[in-house]
């Protein structure tokens, strides 16, 4: 089976900053990937260190399936490739985990009797054929709550907006010492150390032709995770019958009401938002 392309959609956080989100696809594969926002100093040239990540990883994963390697071996293979890359030209080595460029990932590959799906963090898949229920492939829903609650707490213990901003001196030093425990224990994300691959997420889902997958970052998912505009089936839908675009101009609206995240705590006003639509043949 191969995959056709629907649809797709990238949207900036911030129309002043780059864009962390990253898309890839091909008939042998599709991947979202989502870099983590810095939380200091860039280590590496350009404008950002996640927009870095989350390019070259996706470039590299695509070259390495496009060689016709397996999804765990293509990983592995970038994985690598990010690792020489990070070392070869960072200014200087990173003195704490955060400094590490990361992000979260969902890549679907066709296999035979299927599609085998990879991630990190999250990004997640929903995947629906025919008329049955959508599959949720992933653990936004459950990690965006937990953000959201995290979120509210630390803003009504600073006396801040909750969407005041991840940089603000008030909330830096608690993201700070939450991503120094990535890449230990079940908390790995795609980053440059090989070591990763043995620790990525997967699943493979036994569908056939006309099964259609949507693909996307958390910025995006946050119509349903979040904002509760959907649930899993009817973005779906959604996706299908309003298109990408459309259901980004309505992402952006709810955020624009609520810009200081009061009826729905987060850290910033509106993340990078992405997301994917494909149909397997």
């Amino acid at each position: 089976m191969r995959l056709l392309l629907l649809d797709q959609l990238s949207l900036p956080g911030d129309s002043g900053k780059p864009n962390e989100d990253f898309l890839a696809v091909g008939e042998f594969a599709g991947l979202v990937m989502d870099g983590a926002t810095p939380l200091g100093d860039s280590l590496m040239p350009g404008p950002s260190d996640a927009a870095w990540i989350a390019q070259f990883g996706a470039r590299r994963l695509m070259a390495h399936l496009g060689d016709g390697d397996g999804a765990r071996k293509a990983l592995r293979g970038a994985l690598g490739d990010a690792e020489k890359s990070f070392k070869a030209l960072r200014r200087q080595p990173p003195g704490e985990m955060w400094q590490t460029p990361c992000a979260s990932m969902m890549l679907a590959v066709p296999a035979d009797g299927g599609v085998e799906c990879l991630w990190y963090g999250d990004c997640a898949a929903l995947v629906i054929q025919g008329d049955a229920a959508v599959t949720v492939v992933g653990e936004t829903f459950d990690k965006r709550a937990a953000e959201a609650k995290r979120a509210r707490l630390v803003a009504k213990e600073k006396n801040l907006s909750p969407a005041s901003g991840i940089n603000r001196p008030e909330f830096i030093g608690f993201l700070r010492a939450t991503r120094n425990h990535i890449n230990s224990g079940n908390s790995w994300l795609f980053s440059p150390d090989a070591r990763a691959a043995s620790h990525v997420s997967g699943r493979m889902i036994k569908v056939g032709p006309g099964t259609v997958l949507l693909l996307a970052t958390d910025g995006f998912l946050a119509l349903a995770s979040d904002y509760g505009l959907y649930n899993a089936d009817s973005l779906m839908e959604a996706a299908l019958s309003k298109g990408l675009a459309a259901m980004g101009e309505e992402l952006r609206a709810i955020e624009a009401r609520d810009s200081g995240g009061e009826q729905f705590p987060r850290f910033k006003k509106s993340d990078d938002a992405t997301a994917l639509l494909v149909r397997l043949n």
